[in-house]
């Protein structure tokens, strides 16, 4: 039984260990690349490890920036991308808790129909919405702003169906006692219900961090300044298809540094966020 339990962790660890290495080696290619010149790479010669260049690729991404279509320094789109990550994904949870928090603790009429009327909104994401968004975005004169980035992303029915279904595991003792205590429904909410929530906020927090940051169409649509186009949109704008070769040591620092928030993010917060997606008896 020994041996055979060695055998299948042997055999675990190496196919792991192929799946890290597929998935792992294309970003090591990419790091690679972003620390060579363009020539190097136009011409078909990029070796498996790191060039020269890397420092001086790296510097010039972030604090000068490039001679294509986009000229901004990565540092400003990653502000841009963090600012508009964060106002979604703090945006979100805020509205989800109390929104979910609504639908399970108050009685009122047509409360159900409420919940269902923000479920349906599943089916609109913001692709099937674009043009009145847009329209309403640009007559409220939020393009070219951290707003108009971010808070027509921020009402999510996924969150408020997500916290619903967990606050109605919490046990209605905990509800009774806080009443005999002589708690109001702002008080439970604070000392009962955010303690409980926290692994909830966090998984929630991660996925929407990632969902903002990745975000390409609604910033594409409604940034016009380079100043305020955001990480993914640079990408994008520094491969040159005419008129210019384009500079791809500094387009792979770019996809390097565009990686770096949310993998820190889903470091820092694994624990929380692994708990909050798997944990049923909270």
């Amino acid at each position: 039984m020994v041996e055979d339990r060695r055998l299948g962790d042997a055999i675990a660890y190496i196919v792991l260990s192929i799946g890290v290495l597929i998935v792992a080696f294309p970003v090591w290619l990419t790091f690679v690349a972003s620390s060579w010149d363009n020539a190097t790479i136009i011409n078909g010669q990029l070796p498996l490890y790191p060039g020269p260049y890397l420092f001086d690729n790296y510097y010039r991404i972030l604090f000068v920036g490039t001679s294509g279509s986009t000229r901004e320094p990565v540092a400003s789109m990653m502000l841009n991308s963090f600012v508009m990550a964060m106002a979604i994904a703090l945006g979100k949870i805020v509205i989800s808790v109390l929104s979910a928090y609504a639908v399970v603790y108050y009685r009122f009429r047509f409360r159900m129909a409420a919940f269902w009327i923000i479920f349906v909104t599943l089916m609109l994401p913001v692709e099937v919405r674009i043009f009145p968004t847009f329209k309403v975005v640009s007559d409220l004169n939020m393009l070219d702003t951290y707003q108009g980035l971010a808070i027509p992303l921020i009402a999510s029915a996924t969150g408020t169906l997500l916290f619903r279904q967990f606050f109605m595991t919490i046990p209605d003792e905990l509800l009774e006692a806080s009443r005999i205590d002589g708690a109001g429904p702002f008080r439970f909410f604070k000392d009962t219900v955010i303690p409980l929530s926290i692994t909830t906020i966090a998984a929630l927090f991660v996925i929407q961090f990632i969902y903002g940051w990745n975000q390409y169409l609604w910033p594409l649509l409604i940034t016009t300044k380079d100043s305020m186009q955001t990480i993914v949109i640079g990408i994008r704008k520094m491969i040159v298809t005419s008129d210019a070769l384009t500079e791809w040591p500094l387009a792979m620092a770019t996809a390097m540094l565009a990686m770096l928030p949310p993998v820190l993010v889903v470091i820092v917060m694994q624990r929380l966020f692994v708990k909050g997606l798997v944990e049923t008896e909270k």
